[in-house]
């Protein structure tokens, strides 16, 4: 986890000291305004996420995502493609992202098929959703997937697993709500692109919180969001 995180940190200090070169590459005129147009792009912002979250290992579905929505538009701007083959994009994008949906649930079984219990949820909402209750005594976490859609996940039956437990979220063009215990500590370390991620829980003075346990909400949300309430 802490190597993961190492890598991270250096990917991210070399996107920037790049992203610092470009600018005074810019204001001195030292590239070509076309390479400056593709570089200073909402599809390179993708881009460059994408091989963020694919570096630090830890929201790889995320980071291909949006490495390939970003290059999908970028490359029609770059080279010249044929329409027949653009009428392809939108399609290309939604079996590219139910095979990454799939990926993502593989995973979450294999972790809860090893700690030999449900202590790991895999909520899929795609254009509808739902309710869920989660009663585990010894929460670890999982994925939640909305797309065109939302769900509510209630935590306040389930008890937290010691040390560091993670939800990893994909909302686009959607969101969920989780309802979660008052003593619980909770962090979000959302990556968000018009859309949001919110924490709204109203905690009372003089609340014991959980020592040792912590649940972290990571992931990535775009055209769509979520929040956290108790």
């Amino acid at each position: 986890m802490e190597s993961n995180r190492n890598i991270g940190r250096g990917i991210i200090g070399i996107v920037l000291i790049l992203i610092g070169v470009a600018f005074i590459g810019r204001t001195l005129d030292f590239f070509p305004r076309q390479i400056m147009h593709y570089v200073f792009s909402w599809e390179m912002i993708l881009i460059v996420l994408g091989v963020i979250f694919i570096s630090t290992r830890e929201n790889k579905t995320t980071g291909w995502i949006l490495l390939i929505i970003g290059l999908m538009f970028l490359i029609p701007d770059v080279i010249h493609v044929p329409y027949s083959i653009r009428r392809l994009f939108w399609p290309s994008v939604l079996i590219i992202i139910g095979l990454l949906i799939i990926l993502r649930s593989t995973n979450v079984r294999r972790s809860s098929e090893q700690s030999g219990s449900s202590d790991y949820i895999d909520d899929i909402a795609i254009l509808g959703g739902g309710d869920r209750v989660v009663t585990s005594e010894n929460f670890k976490g999982g994925k939640i997937t909305a797309l065109f859609g939302g769900s509510k996940i209630d935590l306040t039956k389930a008890t937290l697993a010691p040390g560091q437990n993670v939800i990893d979220v994909f909302c686009m063009f959607g969101g969920s709500t989780l309802i979660v215990p008052e003593n619980w500590n909770v962090k979000v370390d959302v990556v968000a692109i018009l859309g949001g991620f919110s924490d709204k829980r109203h905690i009372r003075s003089g609340t014991t919180m959980d020592v040792g346990k912590e649940i972290v909400i990571k992931g990535f949300v775009m055209f769509g969001g979520g929040e956290i309430k108790n």
